[in-house]
């Protein structure tokens, strides 16, 4: 299938041309015909599918399809404001030969220039919730008019504490409109949501719930709490990881790892809540530029990271919600393309891995010959000894003698044998070799 067999109209196909892209991803094929059909929807689909493609190419169809007249007429609610950044950058991308404006308002910045936009109209408003609901008491914001509502990342709008704020604003929108709501996970609470706030909903779902993202090569490395800096550094010498996104459990780990990398002359930045949105502009956009070889992140932030081309991405705290896990080590295996996921255990973790295991239904494998192999490595995880672990130096290094720390040699690659990687559930939607898709 191509795009032009999705019924877009020419200025949408366009646009997309001009981007490179040919192909729709499995969201996109599934949910836009439904979408432009006027059907309320729900995507189960995790970041880095194409879904922001998926609902704003139709909801900016629907929107040309009448002349603007200023109101506010589709609301798309994001978690985070780098994810808000990337959505009103997406509708720019796909609008730019349609007469719509978008206007994008989050925290952590001055009102003012948010409220002059506004007052000069636009068609479609991607928010994150707490400036939304502050604009909206100070009667900068009218929802009356909203035609089509997004709800994006509802689990992580759950997770973040925004469902009574989610709650807030829905009960300010026309009871007559179109939902659609996107999720990559679907625990109770937003199952239940979605049953009051939806009408007959489609269900769309590209990849079972809570898998990992295809072709990555997950590997975990058991080790002590204070070795856990030394572990990094030391992975850190193998040049072939280009660019890595490392995850710590709190913002004061994060900021704790940035200075010590930088006290070993590696250059890290780190990306949280309590950054303000100039530091967290500014740590993403040298990471995507290459200056910056190592973000720190934690979960929050990290739903905002799109940055192709992330080689790696290492676990240096295991998260206490498996499915964080799942997202965490997508961010390496962007719209089809392949990636490398470490994950650090000490002690106290083991029961994160064992629920993680669970959830991906695989065990991850062990690197078990690394210069700060950990006592409790030998303890069964899962009431077994956990056979055939994979030495540090297995793979490239064994087939072309390269050394550890060099570019043939070091930490486990993805062109290992059989058993270094870990591809849950492939889908046969799977895009082989083509451009990565929009999002």
């Amino acid at each position: 299938m191509h795009f032009q067999d999705l019924n877009l109209i020419d200025p949408l196909l366009r646009a997309v041309r001009a981007e490179g892209y040919e192909t729709p991803t499995p969201i996109q094929e599934q949910a836009i015909p439904h979408v432009l059909s006027g059907r309320d929807l729900i995507g189960c689909a995790q970041t880095g599918t194409g879904k922001t493609a998926a609902f704003a190419l139709p909801i900016l169809q629907h929107l040309a399809a009448r002349p603007s007249n200023g109101a506010i007429r589709s609301l798309i609610l994001s978690p985070t404001r780098e994810l808000a950044t990337q959505i009103g950058d997406s509708f720019a991308v796909y609008g730019r030969n349609l007469r719509l404006r978008t206007i994008v308002i989050y925290g952590g910045v001055g009102q003012q220039p948010q409220v002059d936009k506004l007052r000069r109209g636009a068609d479609i408003l991607v928010a994150t919730p707490g400036r939304l609901l502050d604009l909206m008491n100070q009667g900068f914001v009218n929802l009356t008019r909203i035609e089509i509502f997004v709800l994006d990342e509802a689990d992580r709008m759950l997770d973040m504490g925004f469902i009574h704020d989610v709650r807030r604003v829905i009960s300010a929108l026309p009871t007559r409109r179109q939902t659609l709501l996107f999720s990559a996970t679907m625990p109770q609470d937003i199952q239940d949501l979605a049953d009051r706030i939806l009408v007959k909903p489609v269900r769309v779902e590209v990849t079972p719930q809570a898998t990992t993202v295809e072709k990555i090569d997950q590997s975990v490395f058991f080790v002590e709490k204070k070795d856990k800096r030394a572990l990094l550094e030391h992975l850190l010498g193998d040049r072939a990881i280009r660019r890595v996104l490392v995850f710590t459990r709190t913002k004061h780990g994060a900021n704790k790892l940035v200075e010590q990398l930088f006290r070993s002359n590696i250059q890290a930045e780190a990306i949280h809540g309590n950054k303000s949105q100039t530091a967290r502009e500014r740590a993403l956009a040298n990471f995507k530029s290459g200056r910056t070889r190592v973000l720190v992140a934690t979960d929050i932030a990290a739903r905002g990271i799109d940055v192709d081309d992330v080689t790696h991405v290492i676990n240096y705290d295991l998260p206490n919600e498996p499915e964080s896990y799942v997202h965490r080590i997508g961010r390496t295996a962007r719209a089809g393309a392949s990636g490398i996921a470490f994950s650090f255990c000490d002690a106290e973790e083991r029961a994160y891995l064992r629920d993680i295991e669970k959830l991906i239904r695989l065990r991850v494998p062990v690197v078990s010959e690394h210069p700060f192999a950990a006592a409790h490595a030998a303890l069964p995880v899962h009431g077994d000894s956990r056979p055939n672990p994979r030495p540090f130096n297995q793979g490239r290094n064994d087939r072309r003698g390269g050394q550890p720390g060099s570019r043939q040699g070091g930490s486990p690659r993805r062109d290992q044998q059989h058993g270094g990687r870990t591809n849950v559930n492939r889908s046969p939607h799977h895009a082989e070799g083509r451009r990565s898709q929009p999002e």
